[in-house]
């Protein structure tokens, strides 16, 4: 029904900055909470940031501060600024959402991840 798809990974050195993208699309309604999950190899998953539709925000202590949140609603994209990354920034990231289909709603949605790779 609906797919999301990360970008904007990479390979960066610490102190730089990357910003990762997510779009979602297929027959989507309207998507509201939006959210970013990373996780390192071996560890569990662990929740980075949560934007709602309106705008409001939360971000983990970890990365308060450095990464930020938003969204474009009209584009179905949500996007993670990452700024001072550090070599514990790296892992895969992944967008999640609850999205209101024609037909269903799917909360948590996932999609499939982007690396990130910070070096000192």
């Amino acid at each position: 029904q609906v797919q999301l798809v990360e970008s904007g990974g990479g390979l960066v050195q610490a102190g730089e900055s990357l910003r990762l993208s997510c779009v979602a699309s297929g027959s989507i309604v309207s998507v509201n909470a939006r959210r970013w999950y990373r996780q390192a190899p071996g560890k569990q998953r662990e929740w980075v940031a949560t934007i709602t539709r309106g705008g409001d925000t939360n971000d983990a202590v970890s990365v308060k501060g450095r990464f930020a949140i938003s969204r474009d609603n009209a584009k179905n994209t949500v996007y993670l600024q990452m700024n001072s990354l550090k070599r514990e920034d790296t892992g895969v990231y992944f967008c999640n959402a609850d999205i209101m289909t024609t037909s269903i709603y799917e909360p948590y949605h996932w999609g499939q991840g982007t690396q990130v790779t910070v070096s000192s």
